[in-house]
């Protein structure tokens, strides 16, 4: 513990301290070096998120299919279309004739089954023996569920008459069909297995009848799936149109994906007029501000959504640039021009986001990116700058103790001269006057 200049009065913290500040500047230079790397740090980060979401989404929107954009509608709500994958634009006419059933038979009334075994064979005529562990319906209801013939069996009460068994097909239509034999219990189909059946172009000699073990009809049209509720008797209309809409939103989607990223380095390269606290003016840009690979990325990006697609501006599509910088979306424009020309339309939609997916994978990617170059490079820095500040730590430490020792050895010397002075005012006090 150091005690202030008990000799000489001198505040030797307060000076020690003064000098060491004078001192450290090279190092708090390279403190506020590694705050502004730090921060570029993370916002390159934060920039190269929304960049690689954009490439991500620009990619999507650039495949083949991605704007083979459908929507189905009926003629009657027992009959509902369901549009998949590959679906084109068309319509057919059908008549439901019937639905799809499961088998159910149900056995007589009984306490006991008659039998400890009997035999299931399904449509295809495989036959499955089952031999339950005793003549109680639990048990024979547990072997049927056991023993994967195709069929459920359920115990029901019917009061004082006892039980009946229910065996119910685990599929639906004529294929889950089944009987039941080798046994002496009576049992009655009260559903028969059914496939549903639609007729297309019916009442005309080109009339074809399909069906389907389940209500729903996979590819009567190419991707769209019919599903079916209730018998008619009256043609059913189904239509499959373009989505006109939903391409339009894909369209609108990208926009606001590349406004996304415009806008987030916008906001970080701008500059700010301020006054300090003498009232003096400041300007202070932004993180990004001057910065060239930030405005690289970006003039790349903007290009990309910008420039002309086979000799024409994306703006007849109703995608232009503003003045300031960033891109806009006409959704009448665009859908005008989708109902003029779809093909057209389409193909120059994808190969802005071609464009646009090239662009922003170029600046994103985490391995050749050059959003990721630029994060290793700051990173490199800041490891470089954290051993340069440890260094002047144990610089400024032996300098700070060597200032310590300096004025401690005044203290010490002060000491001896104030001695000095004492012994020599004491000798002097000590002669005899001259005169007598």
């Amino acid at each position: 513990m150091a005690i202030d200049g008990l000799v000489s009065g001198l505040d030797t913290t307060g000076l020690i301290k003064s000098l060491m500040q004078l001192e450290a500047v090279p190092q708090t230079l390279l403190k506020n070096k590694v705050s502004e790397s730090t921060a570029l740090i993370s916002a390159l980060q934060g920039l190269n998120t929304s960049v690689a979401g954009l490439a991500t989404l620009a990619t999507k929107t650039a495949k083949t299919d991605s704007l083979d954009l459908f929507t189905a509608s009926s003629s009657t709500p027992t009959v509902t279309a369901a549009v998949t994958t590959g679906a084109t634009a068309g319509q057919i006419d059908l008549v439901v004739g019937k639905l799809a059933q499961t088998q159910v038979s149900v056995s007589d009334a009984l306490t006991a089954w008659p039998d400890t075994t009997l035999t299931i064979t399904g449509a295809g005529g495989t036959a499955t023996t089952i031999t339950a562990a005793s003549t109680s319906l639990d048990d024979v209801v547990s072997a049927i569920n056991t023993a994967g013939a195709g069929v459920t069996a359920t115990k029901v009460a019917v009061g004082a008459a006892g039980f009946r068994l229910q065996l119910t097909a685990t599929a639906s239509g004529a294929a889950g069909s089944f009987t039941v034999s080798g046994t002496a219990a009576a049992m009655t189909e009260v559903k028969a297995g059914q496939d549903a059946q639609v007729t297309l172009w019916a009442g005309t000699s080109a009339a074809q009848a399909i069906t389907s073990s389940t209500n729903t009809f996979a590819n009567l049209l190419p991707g769209v799936a019919i599903t079916v509720s209730a018998v008619s008797v009256d043609p059913v209309t189904v239509k499959v149109a373009r989505n006109d809409a939903a391409i339009s939103t894909v369209a609108s989607d990208l926009v606001n994906g590349l406004n996304g990223v415009f806008a987030l380095i916008a906001t970080k390269s701008a500059v700010v007029n301020s006054t300090n606290g003498s009232g003096a003016a400041v300007v202070s840009g932004g993180v990004f501000t001057g910065d060239s690979t930030v405005r690289d990325i970006n003039q790349r990006i903007l290009s990309a959504a910008s420039l002309p697609v086979n000799g024409r501006s994306p703006s007849e599509i109703g995608i232009s640039i503003s003045k300031t910088g960033t891109m806009e979306f006409n959704a009448t424009k665009f859908a005008a021009a989708l109902q003029k020309d779809p093909a057209g339309v389409e193909a120059t939609l994808q190969e802005i986001a071609s464009r646009v997916s090239v662009a922003a994978s170029s600046a994103s990617d985490k391995f050749s990116g050059q959003i990721t170059a630029k994060v290793t490079g700051q990173q490199s820095l800041v490891k470089d700058l954290g051993n340069r500040i440890a260094d002047w730590d144990l610089r400024l430490a032996s300098r700070k103790s060597s200032l310590e020792r300096t004025y401690a050895a005044l203290e010490v010397q002060l000491s001896k001269m104030n001695s000095q002075s004492s012994w020599l005012s004491a000798q002097i006090a000590g002669l005899p006057s001259g005169g007598a």
